[in-house]
């Protein structure tokens, strides 16, 4: 069959079609994104601004538009971060439901790291042995961990990198050394502060990271580019990214969104991505981390090809 996921983001709003066959990695088909930037288009109460809410609907239409077109038998709506932390998310919800039809389903924090879990589980499988998993998208941090498909421990935190970039770099003058230092340990502390939960039953065999701040960070720290595939083997140090660090901590935005792997839409995000990317490898004493390229949508895919048991193969 086949099957659309509409991934409501804190930067981007995401179709992703894929074919789903018995016993088979879902098939990527067709692919439909524009940047919504969500977490940007918040007031000073919190809530999502009219125009933020007007891209969204405009946009919720025009995927399943394309879903339809793609021959999707079912499509999968749903909502991270910036919807489930709007201080008017329920009017956000009813709007896009008014305008289109579509109802989407608020995943709490927890459920999205369950869900990229399960996919990172699926991706590597079961030689990668005690596994923990990082994500870091627009809104949140999810840090997730445990040997088998369902973690251990599954945790989302208010960590995502544009959510720092507007609270921490929204002057053009960047950040002084006083005040990085000081988002620098409140991270940390951040982090740490369930730290025990994934570690209790051990250190992780293999520690792997998904998300487009993820990949990005690993292709200015000299991984693969995207072209070379999904199967190339990618990694983030963590000694080449406290050197990068702090190189970027430095460099004026027209100078990051020339980076390699960086979207000009993102480049803002890149240094408080970073910061959160070196934070989690500190605090859990991670030498490297290594990209996986399947990720939350993905884990909600596998997710309900498991709940269709009588699913036969081609």
């Amino acid at each position: 069959m086949r099957l659309g996921v509409l991934d409501i983001g804190s930067n981007t709003g995401h179709l992703l079609v894929v074919d789903a066959h018995g016993g088979a990695a879902p098939l990527p088909a067709s692919s439909f994104k524009q940047p919504l930037r969500l977490a940007e288009h918040l007031d000073d109460s919190g809530a999502v601004r009219p125009a933020g809410v007007d891209a969204l609907a405009e946009f919720t239409a025009q995927a399943m538009r394309v879903a339809e077109d793609r021959g999707c038998a079912q499509t999968l709506a749903f909502a991270t971060s910036a919807v489930r932390d709007a201080g008017n998310s329920e009017d956000v919800l009813k709007t896009v439901l008014d305008r289109t039809g579509v109802r989407l389903e608020v995943l709490s924090g927890e459920d999205e790291a369950r869900l990229t879990f399960l996919a990172v589980r699926r991706w590597f499988g079961w030689s990668a042995g005690r596994l923990a998993v990082f994500d870091i998208g627009g809104g949140s941090l999810e840090i997730a961990g445990g040997s088998d498909e369902a973690p251990d421990a599954a945790w989302s935190l208010p960590l995502g990198a544009a959510r720092l970039a507007r609270a921490h770099f929204a002057s053009p003058a960047l950040p002084d050394a006083g005040a990085l230092r000081a988002l620098r340990r409140d991270l940390r502390a951040d982090i740490a502060r369930n730290a025990g939960s994934l570690l209790r039953s051990g250190r992780p065999d293999r520690a792997a990271a998904t998300s487009k701040t993820f990949r990005s960070l690993a292709r200015i720290c000299g991984a693969a580019p995207a072209g070379d595939g999904p199967l190339v083997r990618r990694v983030l140090r963590l000694d080449t990214l406290r050197e990068r660090v702090a190189e970027l901590t430095t460099m004026a935005p027209d100078a990051l969104a020339g980076l390699p792997g960086v979207s000009p839409s993102r480049a803002h995000q890149i240094v408080p991505g970073a910061l959160v990317a070196e934070a989690c490898m500190d605090v859990f004493d991670l030498v490297e981390l290594e990209i996986c390229p399947w990720a939350l949508r993905e884990g909600v895919i596998l997710q309900r090809l498991d709940q269709l048991p009588h699913l036969g193969a081609a």
